[in-house]
């Protein structure tokens, strides 16, 4: 006899789906958290598979115990291996979640179960797929390895079961034929937010337990001798996406969970008071909704035990979300261009395909635009706008469109700085040992760098008149070089006419003046 799965793992694999089908679009936060009380709804449900994994054990060792057959004593050591296996695999994908959470920032103020970083998509891209700064593959390469290796062994375990092998949901997707990925894990968790890894990878560990249970379901038969799998059935609904476009069709396998492939003639499916057709075990359901929001889908399976001709009857209902066909534009960083550096920007197109997407930019501010990823975009900008004038980003697609306006900014004058100090007092053995003046710019989100293109150099000996001297670039020239080795306590130093030159600037730039007196 075998032990059913719960419907509490059914449900939140459609929540699953549903939230996944979400990330091509521009989520909120709220979103973002909702994948943590997903992820928390897996692990509750991965306890329940727990509960039932072992219910199924015991009765495994019962009966292998009460009859010390070579053969049930071989099947019982097989479930103890497995069990093993399952508990390392687990172990393994915790330890993966581990590292990620201490890299998205640990625990945030607000609850403790959820990183600062959760927006972070290059986290996961750096830890799960190549490290570019160590040359690396990442976690992810090892994971699919670790996925296929468990899987080959359940398949090992379950002796050539066909039924019993197409219950095991363990495994990892083929790449799509075209796609630029280039493996799983590249397909799997590239520029996926921090936010998303945790119910996937919870989810990988819920497939490898629900399988573990489908073979101890096999095993327990075996050790039983009994031709009938169940005494208990759950509906499950398995939707080909959780987010579907108005008019568009919604098309979901509903199956029984732990489901016999030759149910015969006492098994029978309903969806809203329908009959529908069976085919090892799985039943086809298509729908076509007529208005956008939460759709509900309410299930019936009837079953005959064949043992005890026992009739049950199984309620489910299961919700998805229908949108409607949406075009936008947004900004990754800010709603502002900076000259000299790449801006990024994003543009998210619901149940629009791809191919039909245009994007340009318009406007004033000199701009050009270039793809850089399946919803991301480089925007380059040459001259600053003027107050009321904007660069626009524009996306079209089928009928719809969304503009969106950006001001148009040099990148904002650097600091200069002497030993990370702008003024004040130096002692000579620091001032003598520094090689010239540093352009810095804080709190700036892009990648910039700019630098010092010339100073006058400034020297006011006490109680003697000034000596001054111009330098070219950020270091010292040999004239400048002297006046700063000849410095002595109670010399005044400084540094006049400063300019930088950043990024899309044509000249330098007068920045602040530097004042340091020698102690």
């Amino acid at each position: 006899m075998s032990i059913p799965k719960e419907p509490r793992q059914l449900m939140i694999n459609l929540m699953y789906l549903v939230l996944t089908a979400l990330l091509a679009l521009n989520v909120s936060a709220e979103v973002m958290n909702a994948f943590f009380s997903l992820n928390k709804g897996l692990e509750n449900s991965n306890k329940i598979v727990d509960n039932t994994n072992i219910t199924i054990k015991n009765s495994i060792d019962k009966q292998a115990d009460a009859n010390k057959k070579e053969v049930n004593i071989k099947y019982k050591n097989s479930a103890d291996a497995m069990l093993s296996e399952l508990k390392d695999f687990t172990a393994y994908v915790d330890g993966i979640k581990k590292t990620v959470f201490d890299a998205a920032g640990g625990p945030s103020k607000d609850n403790p179960t959820i990183p600062v970083n959760i927006k972070d998509k290059d986290i996961p891209t750096r830890l799960l797929v190549y490290d570019n700064a160590k040359k690396k593959d990442g976690m992810g390469v090892e994971l699919e390895k670790k996925i296929k290796e468990f899987r080959d062994k359940l398949i090992k375990y379950a002796d050539g079961d066909q039924g019993t092998i197409k219950s095991i949901s363990l495994d990892t997707e083929e790449v799509p034929k075209g796609s630029d990925k280039k493996n799983w894990a590249d397909f799997r968790f590239r520029q996926m937010p921090v936010a998303a890894v945790f119910p996937i990878l919870t989810k990988i560990q819920s497939d490898a337990k629900t399988s573990s249970a489908a073979v101890l379901n096999y095993i327990n038969g075996k050790v039983a001798g009994e031709d009938l799998k169940f005494d208990n059935f759950k509906v499950a609904i398995a939707p080909k996406t959780g987010y579907v476009v108005r008019g568009d069709k919604f098309e979901a396998d509903v199956y029984l969970a732990a489901y016999s492939s030759n149910p015969g003639q006492g098994v029978s499916i309903s969806v809203n008071g329908a009959n529908l057709g069976m085919k090892d075990g799985v039943a086809k359901y298509t729908s076509t909704p007529g208005s956008i929001g939460k759709q509900t889908v309410r299930a019936t399976a009837t079953i005959k035990n064949p043992l005890t001709g026992e009739v049950k009857r199984v309620d489910g209902t299961f919700d998805y979300e229908v949108g409607e066909r949406s075009v936008a534009v947004s900004a990754d960083k800010m709603n502002v261009f900076y000259i000299g550096v790449d801006n990024p920007v994003s543009v998210s197109a619901a149940g629009v395909s791809s191919n039909k997407l245009n994007v340009g930019v318009s406007g004033e501010g000199g701009g050009s635009i270039t793809k850089a990823g399946s919803t991301n975009y480089i925007v380059r900008v040459s001259r600053p706008t003027k107050p009321g004038e904007f660069c626009y980003i524009t996306a079209n697609a089928d009928g719809l469109s969304d503009k969106k306006p950006f001001r148009v900014k040099r990148i904002p004058d650097p600091v200069a700085r002497l030993s990370n100090k702008a003024n004040g007092a130096m002692g000579t053995g620091e001032f003598k040992a520094q090689g010239g003046v540093g352009a810095f710019l804080d709190n700036f989100d892009f990648d910039a760098k700019c630098a010092i293109v010339g100073f006058t150099l400034v020297r006011v000996p006490k109680r003697q008149d000034a000596v001054r001297e111009a330098n070219d670039g950020a270091r010292y020239n040999g004239k400048c070089r002297g006046l700063i080795d000849q410095a002595k306590p109670g010399d005044t130093y400084y540094f006049e006419d400063v300019k930088a030159k950043c990024p899309g600037d044509n000249a330098g730039r007068p920045i602040n003046p530097l004042v340091f007196t020698i102690k």
